[in-house]
């Protein structure tokens, strides 16, 4: 059984964290590609949850600090802009406790956030009730925060549906300040984009991680960093 010092950051967190060949006190891995805008879908929550002999909705609070260890990373390898997938629309048809405690997760990150280095923007559908009051005031506008060394966009009740019909009704997309992505990171071993940005991610190089998020550990961004190295970017040409 984990306990909550654990969860937060205790031995077993930071052990991953740092026997994982990766400290600061190392060489970085050089790499001739570096994308410009990864996308992260941090799926497994709930898997790793019943896992580890915990109720579903328990793993979304464990998932918040593998997002800022990967946000270190970001910095560290020069990523200009990031996507990560918060919840979707579809993810409201959960039961009540599991909502709750996805939403709360987002409110919590975006946060911490605000004490770090980024550009925030947070796009999603805020005349749905769904949509967490306390980060309207960061919703669909570029926020930033310190030296605002990175672009770091989250999907908040987000409907792939939504965004395309800013095409209709204004001619441009809802996620218009986002960027196309290069590539895509998904966690959790599924094979699917699960509605993220569908006109950005159409060209985007797709890398599956088989760990579930909570199991985060900084070999899964370089392994999917050197992967990126053999991949052809031809956009169809």
């Amino acid at each position: 059984m984990i306990n909550e010092f654990q969860m937060i950051g205790g031995p077993l967190r930071q052990g991953l964290y740092q026997n994982d060949c990766f400290t600061r006190g190392m060489r970085m891995e050089q790499f001739q590609r570096i994308p410009s805008h990864i996308g992260i879908i941090p799926d497994g929550n709930r898997r790793w949850a019943v896992q580890n002999g915990l109720l579903k909705e328990d793993g979304y609070g464990y998932g918040i600090e593998p997002g800022f260890q990967l946000y270190e990373l970001l910095l560290e390898y020069g990523i200009r802009e990031a996507t990560f997938y918060g919840f979707t629309k579809d993810n409201n048809k959960r039961v009540l406790k599991q909502r709750e405690a996805f939403t709360q997760a987002c409110v919590k990150a975006v946060e911490r956030l605000s004490g770090k280095d980024g550009n925030l923007y947070v796009v999603g559908n805020t005349q749905s009730p769904a949509f967490p009051e306390e980060l309207k005031k960061y919703a669909n506008q570029r926020v930033c925060f310190g030296r605002g060394k990175i672009n770091l966009n989250f999907l908040v009740n987000y409907d792939w549906k939504w965004d395309l019909n800013g095409l209709r009704e204004t001619g441009q997309l809802k996620s218009s300040g986002i960027s196309k992505v290069d590539l895509m990171i998904r966690w959790g071993g599924r094979r699917r984009l699960s509605g993220f940005l569908p006109a950005q991610a159409v060209y985007s190089d797709f890398y599956i991680v088989d760990d579930f998020w909570p199991d985060f550990r900084p070999s899964h961004f370089l392994d999917a960093l050197r992967w990126y190295q053999s991949c052809d970017v031809t956009l169809g040409g």
